[in-house]
């Protein structure tokens, strides 16, 4: 199972998904350049629009996941109260990219309490995936 945007909205009403989409920046990377660094804080949750990109973790570079699918979500510890990303996030391809800020994504759930759980049920499910595929690796 994979987490998308699709899968992220499915069961949020329409105004939800625009004023989400409108807190959204859209940005471009290269192949080789960093969104965000281990370590660095986590102010921002992406989908990606389209490229592909891989999460690596430890000095070693160790490549944990990649994001390669249209809407496919990442950056989830700016959600999750975490304050540092627990991976680096490489451009494997040009990067296209929707960003939003933890603050706008906080204050459109506080607008939407009733939201809440889907969404971070969503996210749960995402983290489990991932895990899975760690396991998978090993």
């Amino acid at each position: 199972m994979l987490i998308d945007q699709a899968d992220l909205f499915d069961g949020m009403d329409r105004m939800f998904i625009q004023e989400f989409m409108a807190s959204t920046t859209k940005q471009m990377f290269n192949a080789g350049d960093i969104i965000f660094r281990e370590g660095e804080h986590a102010n921002y949750f992406y989908t990606l629009i389209e490229g592909s990109i891989r999460l690596i973790v430890g000095e070693s570079k160790t490549e944990v996941y990649q994001i390669t699918h249209p809407g496919e979500a990442f950056g989830w510890s700016s959600l999750l109260d975490r304050n540092y990303y627990s991976a680096t996030a490489e451009c494997l391809t040009p990067t296209h990219l929707h960003k939003i800020e933890r603050i706008e994504l906080d204050k459109l759930l506080q607008k939407y309490p009733e939201r809440n759980g889907t969404f971070y049920k969503k996210i749960a499910g995402m983290i489990g995936h991932r895990l899975i595929e760690c396991y998978r690796q090993m």
